[in-house]
């Protein structure tokens, strides 16, 4: 269908609901009534020519073969599809024989829906249109909305015809369907106020998909073909993907059959797919409905070839309780192991955050990838991402790990950049990822990126968003460039550019860079009072003391209530728990317990000032031991935090001192992969020829990393780019994270100069012409 149809058509449509429904429905729910007519409409006129077929049909099996139950089979092919209709209603009957009567024409409507097979009774229930059929007669628009719809002038089928006057209406396809319906939404929703939401692809972006995926194996298909999408929308990218392989005047011709597979989670969606697998003979039960990430519908599955345009920056939180189950992953689609630093396999994160959840919808493709003992071709998918699936989650994160459970494994052959406002309702950069898991031998180990993002035509008129397509000479390019596997430098404005990389480009580590602590540490009133205060209740604890004094370490519970009309009026907003916490007498006791000690430790080391913590440590040990003062670890941990803060110039603080010698020396060594004299480059540092070390305890404050890339040594790295800054520093080994991400900015920037200042001075001057000095002036040229 060319642009100007499809304008006509969705006008005309639009007419339907501007003249019949006006004041009957508010604007944005049009679509209640309009979506569900066109596709009765179309399923109707497909229907019609085979009516009389399916009713000699049912009279057969009920007066002759004495049927109890409909034979199906037979209806189907008296009809020629996999839908029937056995009731002696068709649309245009309903129309050519209605009276003034709405609640006769409500009851023969009702009558000709029920006489749908249960698959297409199955749509009409998505759509609810049984209610909306009783809300129009009931409004008296019934029989306006049916003469409409079933109007010679519109053509709602997959066929060619002619109106009235002999001009020809073209065929309306799924996919034109799909403009049609994305359209139509468009409309409603601006009406409504809403956000469209939808993101539906354009035509030649699924051509251009097709080809990617057909093309390079087009002399090797399977005899039998399986396509799926697990967000298949109204269904235009299988049906496309299927008439590419199908159509004998295009490039490819399969011999076999071609079998779809999808899943939609929106009902209208849902429900336009359904009708359409019907229409084109395709198995209906196919497609179902509901959340792919929710529920696996084709666990056990695999297929040849997944097309798709999933979801992006939509929230899939209302999801999560069916795919983890606290920390633990419980879907088996999204489980996986990888390889630490130190090659030892663990389970990895692979889910990304809620906000968005497009890259589950690739994992759940991945999972239902063909293993190469059961096909000869492998896998091939083509999905469509906008960039944070690039870049988003640092090292060890989900979305990092999924990018490299898929570059690790060797499935990722290419990422096309597409243009800006290419699709209707989003403005965005986004990417076709391609995936095989049968890579042929040029492209084992690599990834090719292509940027298209300057290949495009403008369009006369924006469509939503849409301002931009792609000609076919533009798809012939991205397609050879990608077959080819070529690397190209952009030369013109509207050019393609692409480069090869290794897998292991887009790795990197993520390696945690260490500094020592260093306290001091002394006793004063200060630093003892803020003992007398919990961290999270600091400001009501303190009002409480400076209120009530001493008296409220015994009488908490006489004040609770006071207490806690303070924290309301000054808006605190403590938890539940927070609340109990404060009212409860063991937290001021505590409290207590700690300035009591403090002081008493302070009674004998005065305001002494130490500028080496671990002999602080020591000597305050000793005393609490000598005092035998009511302290526990925790206790004595809080005070020496509480009279102890960093200074650079302070002595490092020692966490250990341990002796490395034989074998325990010898693993280590291995451990780390470097020689002794190199120890101190990962936190030990030798004090003695016993063979004893020191490692010292690390300043979070001062902790920093450094992602190196994987082709990169981390220790020759450490000293290439650290060691010569900030000598005391480490590497923490053990905390080391791979992580992957991919960059089309830094593969493809192109750095224009700025010019020089005599230029831009020049330029200015020029102006100064037309100006009445100032700039001169300003510049202090005069």
């Amino acid at each position: 269908m060319n642009k100007q149809s499809h304008n006509k058509l969705v006008s005309f449509i639009w007419s339907i609901a501007d003249d019949c429904l006006r004041d009957v429905y508010v604007r944005g729910k049009y679509r209640d009534v309009i979506l569900p007519m066109i596709v009765l409409r179309r399923l109707d006129a497909l229907l019609e020519p085979t009516k009389d077929a399916v009713l000699e049909e049912l009279a057969f099996q009920r007066d002759e073969a004495g049927f109890t139950e409909w034979d199906e089979t037979g209806l189907r092919e008296a009809s020629g599809y996999v839908f029937y209709n056995v009731s002696t209603w068709t649309l245009q009957k309903l129309k050519d024989t209605a009276t003034n009567s709405q609640q006769i024409l409500q009851a023969n409507f009702e009558d000709y829906l029920n006489g749908f097979s249960p698959n297409v009774k199955e749509i009409i229930e998505k759509f609810k249109l049984r209610s909306q059929v009783r809300h129009m007669a009931t409004k008296d628009v019934l029989l306006d909305v049916l003469e409409k719809f079933t109007s010679s002038y519109i053509n709602l089928t997959p066929f060619e015809k002619e109106d009235p006057e002999g001009r020809k209406l073209p065929a309306l396809s799924n996919l034109g369907m799909g403009y049609v319906f994305e359209e139509l939404i468009r409309k409603f929703n601006e009406e409504n106020n809403e956000e469209a939401g939808e993101h539906f692809t354009p035509r030649e972006v699924i051509d251009l998909m097709t080809h990617i995926i057909f093309d390079p194996i087009k002399d090797n298909l399977p005899p039998v073909m399986t396509i799926y999408d697990p967000a298949c929308g109204s269904g235009g990218m299988l049906t496309e993907a299927q008439n590419f392989i199908k159509d004998e005047e295009g490039a490819i011709k399969a011999m076999g059959d071609v079998y779809l597979y999808g899943k939609e989670i929106n009902d209208e969606t849902y429900a336009i797919c359904k009708s359409d697998m019907m229409i084109k003979g395709n198995n209906p039960e196919n497609i179902r409905v509901g959340s792919t990430l929710s529920t696996d519908e084709f666990a056990g599955k695999s297929f040849d070839f997944m097309l798709s345009n999933p979801p992006y920056g939509k929230s899939w939180s209302s999801e999560q309780k069916y795919i983890k189950d606290g920390k633990d992953v419980i879907d088996p689609r999204f489980q996986i192991s990888l390889k630490n630093y130190w090659g030892v396999e663990e389970e990895a994160d692979a889910i990304p955050r809620s906000s968005d959840g497009q890259l589950l919808f690739l994992m759940e493709m991945v999972s239902k990838m063909k293993p190469l003992h059961q096909s000869t071709t492998g896998t091939r998918i083509a999905s469509v991402h906008n960039g944070s699936s690039l870049f988003t989650g640092d090292a060890g994160g989900g979305e990092s790990n999924i990018r490299r459970h898929i570059i690790e494994n060797d499935w990722l052959e290419a990422i096309v950049q597409l243009p800006n406002n290419l699709f209707y309702n989003t403005g965005i950069t986004t990417y076709i990822w391609i995936l095989s898991n049968n890579k042929t031998a040029n492209r084992k180990g690599k990834v090719q990126l292509i940027d298209a993002g300057q290949l495009y035509r403008k369009l006369r008129k924006n469509l939503g968003n849409k301002n931009c397509e792609f000609a076919p000479k533009h798809i012939t390019k991205i397609v050879n460039t990608y077959t080819n596997m070529s690397v190209a430098e952009r030369e013109g404005e509207q050019d393609i550019a692409a480069q090869v990389f290794d897998n292991a480009d887009f790795g990197y580590y993520k390696a945690t860079i260490e500094r020592p602590k260093r306290l001091k540490a002394q006793f004063t009133n200060e630093r003892i009072e803020a003992l007398r205060y919990d961290r999270v209740l600091q400001e009501p604890m303190q009002y409480a003391f400076e209120t009530f004094g001493d008296s409220i370490y015994n009488n908490i519970k006489q004040y609770e209530a006071e207490l806690l009309a303070w924290c309301e009026k000054n808006e605190l907003n403590l938890s539940s728990a927070n609340k109990t916490k404060l009212c409860k007498p063991a937290t001021w006791a505590k409290h207590l317990r700690l300035v009591t000690n403090a002081k008493a430790l302070q009674n004998v080391f005065g305001d002494k000032l130490y500028t080496n913590f671990n002999d602080f440590k020591t000597e305050v040990d000793a005393e609490v031991k000598a005092q035998k003062l009511d302290l526990s670890a925790s206790d004595k941990k809080a005070i020496l935090n509480a009279v102890s803060w960093y200074s650079a110039d302070a002595d490092k603080v020692i966490k250990k001192v341990e002796k490395l010698s034989g074998d325990k020396l010898a693993k280590l060594l291995a451990h780390l992969d470097c020689e002794e004299k190199d120890l101190a480059d990962f936190g030990y540092y030798a004090t003695n020829k016993k063979g004893e070390y020191t490692v010292y305890e690390t300043e979070s404050d001062l902790r920093d990393t450094e992602n190196v890339p994987l082709k990169d040594n981390i220790h020759s790295y450490f000293l290439r780019e650290v060691k010569p800054h900030v000598n005391e520093a480490w590497i923490n080994l053990d905390v080391t994270k791979i992580g992957y991400e991919i960059s089309f900015n830094k593969y493809f920037y192109k750095h224009t100069p700025l010019r020089n200042i005599e230029d831009v001075t020049k330029d200015i001057l020029d102006l100064e012409q037309q100006s009445d000095g100032l700039i001169a002036e300003i510049l202090n040229l005069v």
